[in-house]
């Protein structure tokens, strides 16, 4: 049974912030939930292992209909907006398993209705277990580019990336980065998505994701917050355990002669930092402008939020009847686009708040008090911006002091 929210934000008065002068950012990435099932049975997802079971109940398609009145959605927003550019993200459970055909469908559908005026990026993500050379040749005709999820090396990936009969899936997802990584895949390929896992050595991750040459290297803490905090294995005594993992990995990769890999997470902290601004929810303070269409056409928040409470993304919505405008006035939504004002007491006192942004939304749920909370992982990224603030100032010195 889904819980009737009641905490923060379902309080927000959304009426006194547009008559305060706010306004809406509108929604540039669309995630498209086309196939709710997955061949991998991964023991830490949050789609299938936490909070929200809702995905029992999801047709394990999205069908013709939904795509059909998701894409008429897509186009009506862009141009309400006057959208040069979008992002459509082609998620699940495994989107392979919707195989080429639909995942044709889909793709052209979305471009078909948006028009030429209006760029649409199409990306994948995938566990690449079932990534060859027909779904690559797909990808590189209708220009789509693939993110695949990678743990590390073998027996780091293998230990809760695994197929529902135990079996590991590190051997195929090696094989389909050989594919992707080089040749004429290769334009294709977007980069590699990590969980943080704390068994494993985060130097040797590093270099075992490094390995397939990656564009960029996302690594995720573990879905957790107040009232179901994240992994913590026996024996670890840190208070900081994921800063000082973390901490390894950009010390190596911040001493390099050259960076062989974006890290997407240290490079934003870095940005920011230096005065600019934050392009992913993870981190910063800029408005969250993503919205999710599940696999029955509910339009939906962020699905990392299904790791919270039963029902936690939903919105009511449906692509069939409304319009993704009509989200971007629900508290939740608007929540994730007022910045500071969204952070909690502690956080809006706090001297890293800018940068930190209070840590992704998801990350500050507690039972009884809703997501006005600092991020169950706060002691953990104060520690590490404020590594990486010493470290990239230690430079600038360096550099002003070297000037003639």
């Amino acid at each position: 049974m889904q819980t009737i929210p009641t905490e923060w934000p379902a309080t927000l008065d959304v009426s006194a912030l547009l008559a305060d002068g706010w306004r809406p950012t509108p929604f540039r990435q669309f995630v498209l939930k086309i196939q709710s099932r997955c061949d991998l049975a991964c023991t830490y997802c949050y789609m299938y292992e936490m909070a929200d079971q809702s995905w029992r109940s999801q047709p394990r398609r999205m069908s013709d209909i939904v795509i059909a009145d998701t894409a008429s959605r897509i186009a009506d927003h862009v141009r309400a907006h006057g959208l040069d550019e979008i992002m459509v993200v082609l998620h699940g459970g495994e989107p392979l398993l919707a195989g080429r055909d639909a995942l044709r469908d889909i793709i052209t559908t979305v471009r078909s209705a948006v028009g030429p005026g209006t760029r649409v990026h199409i990306s994948a993500q995938t566990n690449a277990t079932l990534l060859d050379t027909e779904f690559l040749e797909l990808f590189d005709e209708l220009d789509v580019t693939i993110g695949v999820s990678l743990d590390g090396a073998a027996h780091a990936h293998d230990r809760h990336r695994r197929r529902p009969n135990g079996q590991g899936s590190y051997a195929a997802v090696a094989q389909a980065l050989g594919l992707l990584s080089t040749g004429r895949f290769r334009r294709l390929f977007g980069g590699l998505l990590c969980t943080i896992d704390l068994e494993n050595d985060p130097l040797e991750t590093y270099r075992a994701l490094v390995a397939f040459d990656p564009p960029a290297i996302d690594f995720l803490l573990p879905h957790g917050n107040w009232s179901a905090p994240p992994p913590r294995p026996a024996g670890v005594t840190s208070a900081t355990p994921y800063a000082d993992w973390l901490i390894t990995v950009f010390d190596h990769w911040y001493a390099g002669p050259r960076q062989r890999a974006e890290v997407r997470l240290f490079g934003e902290i870095i940005q920011l930092l230096l005065g600019g601004a934050s392009a992913q929810e993870h981190i910063g303070l800029s408005p969250v402008g993503v919205i999710t269409v599940e696999t029955d056409g509910g339009i939906e928040q962020s699905d990392t939020l299904k790791s919270a409470y039963d029902g936690a993304p939903v919105t009511g919505l449906h692509v069939s009847r409304d319009s993704f405008d009509a989200a971007l006035s629900l508290p939740p939504i608007v929540a994730r686009q007022i910045g500071e004002r969204a952070l909690s007491a502690i956080c809006g006192s706090c001297p890293e708040n800018r940068v930190c942004g209070g840590g992704l939304y998801t990350h500050r749920y507690r039972a009884g008090h809703g997501f006005a909370n600092p991020s169950i992982y706060c002691r953990d990224l104060s520690r590490l911006i404020k590594h990486i603030r010493r470290t990239v100032a230690k430079d600038v010195h360096r550099l002003r002091e070297s000037r003639p």
